[in-house]
C-alpha cells in the first residue's frame, strides 16, 4: 500500500529488510532509552526475528526471503 500509494520505492518492511532487523532494532532502544516514548519500543516481532537470526537481506531472511 505504502509502496504503490505513495509512490516510495519499497515498503516499509523491503525497508527494514535492508536496512538490518538487527540495526532497527539497536536504532528504536537507542532512542527509547533516550527518550521513554511509547511510540519507539520496539515490536516483539521485532525482537523475535532477531533472536531467531532473521535479519533481513544479510542473513537472506527477514520480513522476505532473499
Amino acid at each position: 500500500a505504502m509502496k504503490g500509494g505513495c509512490n516510495f520505492p519499497m515498503g516499509p518492511f523491503a525497508l527494514l529488510d535492508l536496512v538490518g532487523l538487527d540495526t532497527s532494532l539497536a536504532i528504536l532502544d537507542a532512542l527509547y532509552d533516550e527518550f521513554r516514548d511509547p511510540n519507539y519500543a520496539a515490536v516483539p516481532t521485532l525482537r523475535r526475528m532477531v533472536a531467531a537470526g532473521r535479519l533481513g537481506r544479510k542473513t537472506k531472511q527477514g520480513f522476505y526471503p532473499y
